[in-house]
């Protein structure tokens, strides 16, 4: 069974950081890409920050220079580093495989709020 646990979101002033993590389990992310998506509310969801199976990153415009997307294949974990964070980011954000067609079943996600 997939389960998709994401964590480390929080209120933060604009210009702070956060870290978030996902941790997976029924699948291996080492073996596939896997992206952070966000939604912010009345909006749909987007994806933010991809890394494929090679380590490769994208990032949606948006946050280019801003957020660096990394994993831990030891443990099953991907992370999110946000900085320079803008009131525009706050959203709820989730991990899933990538590109979302790809998707499995959603985990709670985790919610962010950048305070101007």
């Amino acid at each position: 069974q997939v389960q998709l646990v994401e964590s480390g979101g929080g209120l933060v002033q604009a210009g702070g950081s956060l870290r978030l993590s996902c941790v997976a389990s029924g699948v291996i992310f080492s073996i596939t890409a896997v992206g952070w998506y966000r939604q912010a509310p009345g909006k749909q969801r987007e994806l933010v920050a991809t890394i494929t199976r090679e380590g490769n990153t994208n990032y949606e415009d948006s946050v280019k220079g801003r957020f660096t997307i990394s994993r831990d294949n030891a443990k099953n974990t991907v992370y999110l580093q946000m900085n320079s964070l803008k009131p525009e980011d706050t959203a709820v954000y989730y991990c899933n495989l990538s590109p979302v067609r790809f998707a499995l079943s959603w985990g709670q996600g985790t919610q962010v709020t950048v305070s101007s």
